[in-house]
């Protein structure tokens, strides 16, 4: 008996270790299969990326390939050669060159391509035959065998070297893991960072994060990327010699077709020179304008690029233009700007890259006969790559200055209730809220669990043209499937069994109001064809009802949950999502504005401290210091929820925080779990690693998809909590 056991053992062992070895292969399968996925498909990629940064600059750009053909090439480069965008696809550099210019590109060219960077001036010959000069900056392979040229007309002798602006000089692009490891290191990133391609590739991007938790930093940058799509950043990072740079950095998610994460794309550009200018353009860009109730929009745009594929009747009576003439006009928005306005267009559409959308800028436009029309507007984006976009805009043109706010302050505060902040990302939310509230528009927000969804939604109300009309919320992810439905739509007595009296629904108690969705993502797919009729026809029929009822409802919708992902899972109509996301809001994490935390503090500590009849006066600074740094992965309900506690266990005048929680909160403790609330625990973890992508958690726990999401199932994890 001994022998057998110890056979049995032998050969467990045996197996056991067979089971690790084919699994640690499988996995090193599965990673080289995606680097092999990143490396064909991520180039492509990045050059459409790079597209949608160069093709709204004021600066002239082009990208040409070794022959020097030029590839894509913006709106400021097409007038600045006299040839639309379209046309200048294939056509060579010397076609535009002076005939004494052109024997000498060639050889220029040639030394380009050994060098990797060159500058100077070029003669073009200009449509009536004489001859202007161009200041002009080539970078080689910002990818490859795609080589970029800045060009400038006037004061080229000012322009060129140190006088060129860091961000327009180079561009530092690369492709990362699904780890976060470099697995492609392109020539602009070695000429920024210092680095060459065998020094940064698999170094993880963090090493590039300057200050304190960079890893950190850099992790949640690419946790971010994959639950939204993409994510914008600005902050320090580190160069090869030790000196740092402002950086601007867009991460944009790559996955399959079939919606899994394979890598991401990365653009990194030198800002230095150029935030604090930004930022003086934001504040001398003219007042917030106290938006009246009775505001109407003015237009809606859409387009992509820099090319305008669809208005309203509204904007095109405002730019003068009739839909026949819109349709043969080929508009492009950068047209419609006047020159002037062109470098605050271009620091709204940065602002809407990196957050989804824009605070509301003011600018004229160039109407179709001349007129300069003074317009407030904001922009939301569709689509990173390729990038598509949406305008609100609205006519200032009767707004009598003296009701301008400033007065006032930006806004009235009234109208944001607890929405309490002043770092700026709180406050691109909040310019967000009051672009759009006077609108008709359906907003979409967008945001972890507890980070203040619902405020947005009643603040959009409170500021909207309905503040005085009701406000319905309805939670979806409370509601039983199969009694959603008839909570929604109501239903006639007699529908169904218990159906004794006639019920309405929010849609109807919403009527003239605005309805408020929350988890919205978790509405089932039987049901999501319903709502879609509902907002597409304004109208709807009780559950059992044969008569269509019409509604006047503003939608907005909110989700935790990644939409993009489920529509490639076919867990959420695309036609439904297009139709929610007219304009998306996303809401701010609150270990995005640390700043922030001190003011929610004090605000929760006052406001519970006088609904328990308590003198608190002083919080000791240790304690601020410690609300700072701890990450708060609940957002601000954790925050106040953690600061209430607080209050109950303060007697006296200082508030007595358990600081020892922020401690050990994020160690599980297993000490009297089960093996199921373990299983659970150790699975979401890997999952929460693997960012939602269920095929490579699989391949990490060394089961099979089907396994995994059986086993899901069985614990009761759902992708909200993911």
């Amino acid at each position: 008996m001994a022998g057998h056991a110890g056979n049995a053992v032998q050969a467990f062992g045996i197996v056991n270790g067979l089971q690790r070895g084919f699994i640690v292969m499988k996995i090193a399968i599965s990673q080289d299969q995606a680097i092999g996925w990143l490396m064909e498909h991520g180039p492509p990629e990045l050059e459409r990326l790079l597209r949608t940064i160069l093709h709204h600059s004021s600066v002239p750009a082009l990208l040409a390939d070794n022959d020097r053909q030029y590839r894509d090439a913006n709106l400021s480069a097409s007038k600045i050669l006299g040839m639309p965008i379209e046309e200048l696809a294939g056509r060579k550099l010397e076609d535009f060159a002076a005939p004494g210019e052109r024997p000498q590109i060639l050889e220029r060219w040639r030394d380009f391509l050994k060098a990797g960077e060159q500058e100077g001036r070029l003669m073009l010959e200009g449509e009536d035959g004489g001859e202007r000069e161009l200041g002009y900056l080539a970078k080689k392979d910002v990818l490859p065998v795609r080589h970029l040229l800045v060009l400038r007309e006037q004061g080229a002798q000012e322009w060129l070297g140190a006088n060129v602006p860091a961000s327009m000089q180079d561009y530092a692009l690369s492709l990362l893991d699904v780890e976060g490891n470099v697995a492609a290191w392109y020539a602009g990133a070695e000429r920024i960072f210092g680095y060459e391609s065998c020094e940064a590739v698999g170094e993880h991007v963090s090493l590039f994060d300057h200050g304190t938790n960079a890893q950190g930093k850099g992790n949640e940058r690419l946790k971010r990327a994959a639950r939204e799509g993409h994510a914008g950043d600005e902050g320090w990072q580190l160069k090869k010699n030790g000196s740092r740079f402002w950086a601007n950095t867009i991460t944009m998610a790559l996955k399959d077709e079939s919606g899994i994460l394979q890598g991401y794309a990365c653009v990194v550009r030198d800002f230095s020179d150029r935030h604090e200018r930004d930022e003086k353009l934001r504040r001398g860009c003219g007042n917030q304008w106290a938006l009246a109730a009775e505001a109407s929009i003015a237009g809606v745009v859409s387009g992509e690029l820099d090319r305008i594929l669809d208005a309203n009747d509204k904007f095109l009576e405002l730019i003068g233009y009739s839909r026949a003439e819109f349709a043969l006009s080929g508009l492009r928005w950068p047209e419609l700007v006047l020159p002037q306005n062109l470098a605050l267009g271009e620091v709204a559409h940065e602002e809407a890259i990196r957050y989804g959308a824009c605070k509301p800028i003011e600018i004229q436009l160039v109407g179709r006969d001349g007129p300069l029309v003074p317009v407030l507007l904001t922009m939301a984006v569709r689509k990173l790559v390729p990038f598509q976009w949406t305008m609100l805009v609205l006519d200032l043109r009767d707004r009598n200055p003296l009701e301008q706010a400033v007065e006032e302050g930006v806004g009235d505060k009234n109208n944001f209730a607890e929405m309490i902040g002043s770092s700026k990302a709180i406050q691109q939310v909040m310019g967000q809220i009051e672009m759009v509230a006077p609108t008709v528009a359906g907003v979409l927000i967008l945001g972890e669990t507890g980070t203040g969804k619902e405020l947005i939604a009643r603040a959009i109300h409170r500021m909207s043209p309905r503040w005085n009309r009701p406000f319905v919320t309805l939670n979806c992810a409370a509601i039983p499937t199969g009694l959603l439905e008839s909570e929604l739509f109501g239903y006639e007595r007699g529908a169904f069994t218990g159906a004794l009296t006639q019920k309405i629904g929010r849609f109807e108690m919403a009527n003239q109001g605005t309805l408020f969705l929350d988890e919205v993502g978790d509405i089932a797919m039987d049901l999501q064809p319903k709502l879609l009729r509902a907002l597409q026809e304004k109208s709807f029929e009780r559950l059992g009802g044969i008569k269509t009822i019409p509604i006047d409802v503003r939608l907005v919708a909110a989700t935790n949950r990644n939409l993009m992902q489920m529509m490639a899972e076919n867990l959420f109509r695309s036609d439904l999502y297009y139709r929610l996301k007219i304009f998306p809001i996303t809401a701010v994490p609150l270990r995005d504005r640390p700043e922030d935390i001190p003011l929610l503090v004090r605000h929760f500590t006052k406001k519970f401290a006088a609904k328990m009849n308590r003198t608190i006066q002083t919080i000791p600074a240790e304690s601020m210091r410690r609300f700072v740094d701890w990450p708060w992965p609940g957002n601000i309900r954790e925050l106040e929820n953690f600061i209430e506690r607080s209050v109950i266990l303060s007697p006296g005048r200082e508030l007595n925080a358990p600081l020892a929680e922020l401690e050990n909160g994020s160690q599980n403790s297993i000490d009297g779990s089960t093996l199921e609330e373990v299983q659970r625990s150790y699975i979401l973890n890997i999952l929460r690693k693997s960012k939602g992508c269920v095929s490579l958690a699989a391949t990490r726990l060394g089961v099979p998809r089907t396994t995994l999401n059986a086993m899901m199932k069985k614990l009761g994890i759902s992708r909200g909590e993911i």
